[in-house]
């Protein structure tokens, strides 16, 4: 089985061989006087992701660059921006069998947490980078009146996650035609105004595409809503 990674739209160039992911628990065990130990079962907390990149100063036979070659300094001045920006970016992880056919992914909205560059003069083609990510979950805040006997109404901000409306009628979907040289980033990135986009178009077209990565000339793919706009909670 071999990665194909995403940070942000960029495809890291040597996969690692080896990828974590700790689900966090959010139980809590207390004794009762009576019933002695028991559990209470809470959700899941943010799932932390780590793994090692190679990152290499020369083109290796093997990496992967889809938009052509990039020096090392690129992917770190991503990392550098990734981290300093304050911004959640989209992780996406495809796994793929050595017949090239997906397995599964993972698509997963994310922050930076830490990374750590080695450099070893006897690799002196290529750095080593340790990468730490946190799930990150959408939130906001809305208006609550608490109202308070003999008193004037109170207005009390409090988080919540914001969770998209469903429209209330189905919207017309266009397609678009598969060039030689495209890639659905590519395609999402024009025709949707976000790269990050593009796991959408492959779920809309699993049955034209067995591999998000592998696209050929012709085909006719359809495409999501290029808008997606969020409501706010009152």
């Amino acid at each position: 089985m071999a990665y194909i990674m995403y940070l942000d739209g960029v495809a890291l160039p040597v996969t690692p061989s080896k990828l974590e992911m700790q689900i966090k628990n959010q139980n809590k065990t207390i004794n009762l006087i009576n019933d002695g130990e028991v559990n209470m079962l809470k959700d899941a907390g943010l799932t932390d992701i780590s793994f090692e990149a190679v990152i290499p100063h020369v083109k290796y036979p093997y990496a992967i660059y889809p938009s052509g070659f990039k020096a090392a300094d690129f992917y770190l001045n991503k990392f550098e921006q990734l981290k300093t920006s304050k911004k959640p970016f989209q992780f996406i992880c495809s796994r793929v069998s050595p017949s090239r056919k997906l397995l599964f992914d993972t698509n997963i909205k994310v922050s930076l947490e830490d990374y750590r560059i080695k450099e070893d003069a006897s690799d002196g083609q290529e750095l080593k980078v340790t990468i730490k990510l946190k799930q990150y979950k959408d939130y906001g805040t809305k208006l609550v009146n608490i109202k308070i006997q003999q008193q004037a109404a109170v207005q009390v901000a409090s988080a919540t996650v914001q969770k998209p409306r469903p429209a209330k009628t189905a919207p017309k979907l266009k397609t678009y035609t598969v060039k030689r040289g495209d890639t659905l980033w590519a395609i999402a990135k024009k025709y949707l105004g976000n790269g990050n986009r593009y796991p959408e178009i492959y779920k809309l077209n699993k049955n034209k595409i067995s591999n998000p990565n592998l696209i050929y000339p012709g085909q006719v793919l359809t495409l999501p809503r290029k808008n997606q706009r969020k409501r706010k909670i009152k």
